[in-house]
C-alpha cells in the first residue's frame, strides 16, 4: 500500500499546488482592526467545502467566542473503531512589510524549488497535506479503520482563545483517541520529526517613569534620572553575562531529552550574523530553546532617533515576552518576572506593569499505540527514524485537549521545517515536505486501529 499511496500523492501534487495557490491568495488574517473579516470567512468556506469533498458530509462552520469561524466535521468509520482528530488552522500572520518579500506574499510563487507565500507552510500547507492524504486513500480504494473528525481553527495566530472556549462548551466536537496537530514540522527538510513539547508564553509591558515631563539635557542632564537609561539598565538584569535568561525564581538548568540541535545548524536556521555569538555560554541549543525560560524584548517605546530632541526622557516602555518550558506554570513565571522587575528598578524609578495573557506549556505522552503507529508511518514515508523535538511556539488548544481528554494521544507534526521562515518575509514550503507529510498521514490513517 505504501507504493500505491506514494504514487497517488505524486499524481495529486499538481492539484495540491493549485489548491494551495487558491488558499494562499486569501489574506485570512484574523484581525478585524487591519483586515476584513470577509477574507477569513472565504478561507473557512474553502476549507469546509474541501473537506466535504473527502467524506466529511456534515462539514460546517461554527462561530466561536472571539468571533472567528472554526471548520468542524465528522467522517464515520466502522463500529468500535478509534477516533482520530485532524487539526490545522487557516488564519495566517500579517505580511505588513511587503517590500521585504521577493515575491507578493499572497501569491504562491515557485523559486529555487520552494513555494513562497504567506501561509504556504503555516498552516495552509498542512491543510493541503491532510486533504492530499485523504484524496490518495480514496484513489487507492482504502477503507479507513477509524472514525475521523476535523477541526480547522480561524484565530490561532491571534491567540484569542475562541476554539479553546468552543472545546470546553462542546467537547464532543473534538473528543478523540488520537489527535494529529498538523502545525509543526521537522528538524530539517527530509528529517521526520514529532514535536512532543511546546513552550508556554506570557507577556508584560513595563513602563518606567522618572520625571513629570521631559527636561533639557544641557540644563538638567547628569543629575536628572533618564527614564530610557533606567529601562535599559533594568532590561540588562534579565540576562546573565552569557546572555542566558536570568529571571530570579525560574529554573535555568533544564535539559532537553530528545534530539540535539547542533549549534552550526541553528546558526544557519536562525540566520545569525558571522562573528555574533549564540547566547547561553556553551549551553546546548536544544536546552535553551525547549527546556529553559527565554526572555525576549519584543519592542520599546521611546523617542525615535529621527526627530529626537536634546531632552532627558521622562518615560519609556518595553514589551517583554517570556517563553517557559513544560513543567513551568506560566502564571507563576509571570509573577517571578514582575517581582524581578520591581526589585531591580534603578534609582527609585516608578514602574507600571501591564500583565498579558499566560498560556501554559505542553508535554505529550509518548509510547502509546497512536504514537507508535505514527512513528512507523513516518519512518516508512521518510526512510529514517523519527526525531523527538520541542517547539518554541505555544498552541493553547493542546493543553485544553489534554485537560479535557487526558487519555487522548496528542501528536504534533507538519511541513514547517526551519527553512520555511514562518511568520517572516519570504515564508515558503518545500514540495517534498508536503508530499512526505501527506504520505505519513495516509499510512497512519490506513493502519491505526488495525493492530
Amino acid at each position: 500500500m505504501r507504493d500505491q499511496l506514494a504514487s497517488q500523492i505524486d499524481r495529486l501534487m499538481p492539484r495540491l499546488r493549485g489548491d494551495l495557490a487558491d488558499l494562499v491568495a486569501i489574506p485570512s488574517v484574523a484581525d478585524p482592526r487591519s483586515h476584513p473579516p470577509e477574507d477569513c470567512r472565504r478561507a473557512a468556506e474553502w476549507v469546509r467545502d474541501a473537506f466535504a469533498e473527502v467524506g466529511f458530509d456534515d462539514a460546517r462552520l461554527a462561530e466561536t467566542s472571539d468571533g472567528s469561524l472554526a471548520v468542524l466535521g465528522n467522517r464515520p468509520g466502522p463500529a468500535g473503531a478509534p477516533t482520530v482528530l485532524l487539526y490545522s488552522h487557516y488564519d495566517v500572520m500579517p505580511a505588513p512589510d511587503e517590500d521585504a518579500w521577493h515575491s507578493p506574499p499572497f501569491t504562491l510563487t515557485e523559486r529555487d524549488g520552494r513555494w513562497y507565500g504567506r501561509g504556504a507552510a503555516d498552516c495552509k500547507g498542512n491543510i493541503l497535506a491532510q486533504l492530499t492524504a485523504l484524496r490518495a486513500l480514496h484513489a487507492c480504494g482504502a477503507d479507513l479503520p477509524v472514525h475521523l473528525k476535523v477541526v480547522c481553527e480561524g484565530s490561532e495566530e491571534q491567540g484569542t482563545g475562541g476554539l479553546e472556549d468552543h472545546a470546553r462548551r462542546h467537547p464532543e466536537d473534538l473528543r478523540a483517541d488520537a489527535v494529529l496537530v498538523c502545525d509543526t514540522g521537522n528538524a530539517a527538510e527530509g528529517v521526520p520529526s514529532v514535536t512532543i513539547g511546546l513552550r508556554g508564553v506570557t507577556e508584560v509591558v513595563v513602563t518606567v517613569s522618572t520625571l513629570a515631563s521631559a527636561a533639557h539635557s544641557g540644563v538638567f542632564g547628569g543629575a536628572a534620572p533618564d527614564a530610557l537609561a533606567a529601562l535599559i539598565q533594568l532590561l540588562s538584569t534579565l540576562r546573565d553575562a552569557h546572555g542566558q535568561t536570568a529571571v530570579r525564581g525560574l529554573d535555568q538548568d533544564g535539559t532537553w531529552p530528545g534530539r540535539a540541535y547542533p549549534a552550526e545548524q541553528f546558526r544557519r536556521d536562525a540566520r545569525v550574523l558571522d562573528g555574533v555569538d549564540l547566547l547561553g555560554g556553551g549551553a546546548g541549543v536544544a536546552d535553551l530553546l525547549w527546556a529553559r525560560p527565554a526572555l525576549t524584548v519584543l519592542g520599546i517605546d521611546c523617542p525615535p532617533v529621527r526627530g529626537s530632541v536634546a531632552a532627558v526622557p521622562p518615560r519609556a516602555s518595553a514589551r517583554l515576552s517570556l517563553r517557559v518550558p513544560p513543567g513551568t506554570d506560566p502564571v507563576r513565571a509571570q509573577d517571578a518576572l514582575v517581582e524581578h522587575l520591581r526589585q531591580e528598578a534603578p534609582w527609585g524609578a516608578r514602574l507600571e506593569i501591564e500583565r498579558g495573557q499566560a498560556n501554559a506549556p505542553f508535554l505529550a505522552e509518548t509510547g502509546g499505540p497512536a504514537h507508535t503507529a505514527l512513528a512507523d508511518a513516518m519512518r516508512e514515508a521518510y526512510g529514517q527514524d523519527v526525531s523527538l523535538l520541542g517547539a518554541g511556539g505555544s498552541i493553547p488548544l493542546c493543553t485544553t485537549l489534554a485537560e479535557l481528554f487526558p487519555k487522548a494521544e496528542i501528536m504534533l507534526l507538519g511541513v514547517e521545517e526551519p527553512s520555511c521562515l514562518i511568520h517572516a518575509p519570504d515564508e515558503s514550503v518545500a514540495p517534498g515536505e508536503l508530499s512526505r507529510t501527506a504520505l505519513s498521514l495516509a499510512l497512519f490513517l490506513h493502519r491505526f486501529g488495525t493492530r
